[in-house]
């Protein structure tokens, strides 16, 4: 792709996503979604792509939905009220409309079928942008509206995300599809917790950032794919695979790395609120997700290549990714669970 395009691309992606978190209008907020959908359009179909072409017409006819059911909603609530503003979602069929609009903006589950898809259509690249950039934008409408949502229908849409991502993991081969359906399962937790401490849930958004980046970038670096080809890591790049295998149980929750922290501090609150079965299950969810890492664990550090694969061994040349990114990601994804006092003390400001 011409570069001065892909900088004006990427330039519009960022306007988007800005103008969204900057307006309290809603018609202000639907033009940053459209701008931000239509920005990445054309970077996720620059492959030529059978696969690539058939992922971005699901990727446009989804957003294109969810935006039409947020425009009617706002739409609806300024017939209704008299308002435009976003805090001022007030009346019951704009909130139960506006909802499962956002879950569907999100890939939350039952609205989550298209993102396994369209991730595995895409290049990592493009896929990290998609599972990280842009759920800001409906997250920062999500959070202004949560108040006025019914809590037990955010808990349920938590639940049932954090159980589809952690079984709709557990049967899959394409690496791609795997960290979908850890992208729905971690959702699942911030909005699980989206009404009772939002600070918790930027919390939790950040970290997921910083961890799926990490396991983005790594791929990439190794160029895997499919779990198969993560056997041929260990003999590329050591230190690298390491790291890959920390990065991917800091993904599943597991202490001391970072992706401890929100889990904790998650079914703490959870359980201050009086909410201990939803804390029992979203705890076990997160157990079906930490099979699906410790298989991809197993496949790079504890097999041996060669063995049968149907992969080609790939040249061992030095590599020519920029690697700075991936260091500064990895290590925080890796050692910020020491923070967590620090972390609290903010939280309960």
């Amino acid at each position: 792709m011409n570069p001065y395009v892909l900088t004006i691309l990427l330039s519009s992606l960022g306007l988007g996503t800005v103008l969204t978190f900057a307006s309290s209008h809603w018609l202000l907020a639907w033009m940053g979604l459209e701008i931000n959908t239509l920005a990445i359009i054309p970077i996720m179909a620059r492959q030529h792509h059978p696969r690539a072409i058939e992922a971005t017409t699901k990727y446009f006819l989804t957003q294109a939905t969810a935006a039409a059911m947020i425009l009617f909603a706002s739409t609806t609530n300024a017939w209704l009220v008299g308002e435009w503003e976003i805090h001022q979602l007030s009346h019951p069929l704009a909130t139960t409309t506006v909802m499962p609009a956002l879950a569907l903006k999100l890939g939350l589950a039952p609205a989550h079928f298209w993102l396994p898809e369209v991730l595995q259509g895409i290049e990592l690249t493009t896929g990290l942008i998609l599972s990280t950039w842009q759920k800001l934008a409906p997250f920062a409408l999500m959070i202004q509206v949560a108040p006025t949502i019914n809590s037990s229908l955010l808990i349920t849409l938590g639940l049932l995300s954090t159980l589809v991502g952690g079984w709709g993991g557990l049967n899959q081969t394409q690496l791609r599809k795997i960290l979908a359906y850890s992208s729905i399962a971690h959702l699942g937790w911030m909005v699980l917790i989206l009404q009772f401490a939002p600070s918790l849930t930027l919390l939790s958004l950040l970290l997921y950032i910083i961890m799926t980046s990490s396991a983005f970038l790594a791929l990439k670096t190794n160029n895997s794919l499919t779990i198969n080809t993560l056997a041929t890591s260990w003999t590329k790049a050591p230190a690298l695979a390491a790291l890959t295998t920390l990065v991917l149980l800091s993904l599943g929750g597991l202490p001391p790395l970072s992706g401890f922290m929100p889990k904790w501090l998650i079914l703490q609150e959870l359980t201050k609120q009086g909410l201990p079965l939803s804390a029992t299950l979203a705890a076990m969810a997160a157990l079906l997700s930490l099979y699906f890492y410790l298989r991809l664990c197993y496949a790079m550090a504890l097999t041996i290549y060669p063995n049968t694969l149907t992969a080609t061994a790939p040249w061992r040349l030095n590599f020519t990714h920029l690697t700075l990114p991936l260091s500064i990601v990895t290590i925080l994804a890796l050692g910020l669970l020491p923070l967590t006092p620090a972390v609290t003390a903010v939280l309960t400001l």
